[in-house]
């Protein structure tokens, strides 16, 4: 469901900025009318990096150091990295309660959008959608029942490999 989500998120943010695109191209005097979808994509954008934090971590996909850690021992490293997935378990919690702190703060200010006319507070519900997944997928690594680790995509992308390649 999250990656249909993301997916669709960026679909519309592509057809969007097409859209637009076309009609200041083809259409200058409506141009105008159609200022809201620079907001709406810029908008679409926060939402889409923030809900695929989740996801990218699930595949391994976050920039990390590995050299060190495929040095160490089984036992050594299996303990390193559910450290790592405590450390960032606790980091994604903190910063979803401060997205939250923020979400309500903006709310009670009654700041608005300058084009679509939504509320600010809304905008900043991102951070917190994207680090409550961020949360979830580190609980699911740290209890084992997820493989985050960047060994698996990278025996993946070697068994897909040509001989020749190797």
């Amino acid at each position: 469901m999250e990656r249909a989500w993301l997916i669709t998120i960026f679909l519309s943010m592509v057809v969007l900025f097409f859209v637009n695109v076309l009609v200041r191209t083809f259409a200058p005097h409506y141009a105008s009318d159609l200022a809201w979808i620079e907001e709406a994509v810029r908008l679409l954008n926060i939402f889409l990096v923030f809900g695929g934090l989740g996801l990218a971590l699930e595949r391994g996909r976050h920039v990390s150091i590995d050299s060190l850690r495929e040095t160490l021992r089984p036992s050594v490293r299996k303990a390193l990295y559910r450290g790592i997935d405590l450390l960032g378990l606790l980091a994604s919690v903190y910063m979803a309660w401060l997205s939250f702190t923020l979400v309500r703060f903006v709310l009670a200010t009654n700041q608005r959008s300058p084009t679509l006319d939504i509320p600010m507070g809304w905008i900043y519900a991102a951070p917190l959608g994207g680090f409550l997944l961020l949360a979830l997928r580190y609980t699911l690594s740290l209890f084992q029942l997820i493989d985050r680790r960047p060994r698996a995509a990278s025996q993946a992308s070697t068994a897909n490999s040509t001989p020749a390649a190797k």
